[in-house]
């Protein structure tokens, strides 16, 4: 175990293998006895837990409103902590980021955190923006994502009946069985366009 922690983000597009490669940290840090915690928000299974498309999920600790991350991660690390994975990271407050910053530095506690960079209008989340101003390492998320034109996606379009939308609420939820929106990875040039199909 190293002497300091690190605070390392991963971002990528919708379909990149975010939350896969969430539960495998979790899991990978697990097997080598290392006492974690998994942590997310807004996870579009509604539950307090981390799911991915390809149907790996793992029971997690849920943050959001009113919840004073550093204190409820300070308790944790009292207990013995090696490291957090934050799924969903995009929707951390500039606050919760610079809670797991103190973490990082004043508990010497790993901190992996997995989330989008952009939203659907393609501008920053606050809490990715602070993640990429503070994080020890960042990294643009290797899986290939590709537009439906077949170049590479790095942007998350709103899509609702078809139509690429650029207005609304910041966060909403969709993606789920029960839900009229939906996300797309698309290229820059069909982000702009507005065409979530050819």
């Amino acid at each position: 175990m190293t002497a300091f922690g690190r605070l390392i983000f991963y971002h990528g597009p919708m379909g990149a293998g975010k939350s896969t490669f969430a539960l495998q940290t979790h899991f990978n840090q697990g097997q080598q006895g290392r006492r974690g915690v998994l942590i997310t928000t807004l996870d579009r299974s509604g539950e307090p837990r981390v799911t991915s498309r390809i149907g790996l999920a793992a029971d997690a600790v849920v943050f959001g409103d009113g919840v004073d991350l550093h204190a409820v991660l300070t308790a944790r690390a009292r207990d013995g902590l090696d490291y957090v994975v934050c799924d969903e990271a995009q929707f951390l407050t500039t606050d919760d980021v610079e809670a797991l910053a103190r973490l990082v530095d004043d508990a010497a506690i790993d901190v992996f955190a997995f989330g989008l960079l952009t939203d659907f209008r393609s501008v920053l989340f606050p809490g990715s923006a602070r993640l990429v101003e503070l994080a020890d390492e960042v990294h643009r998320m290797q899986a290939i994502v590709l537009c439906w034109c077949g170049r590479p996606a790095f942007l998350n379009a709103r899509v609702i009946d078809g139509v690429v939308v650029r207005s609304g609420e910041l966060v909403a939820v969709g993606d789920t069985d029960d839900a009229p929106m939906m996300y797309r990875a698309l290229c820059r040039r069909h982000h702009r366009d507005g065409r979530a199909a050819g």
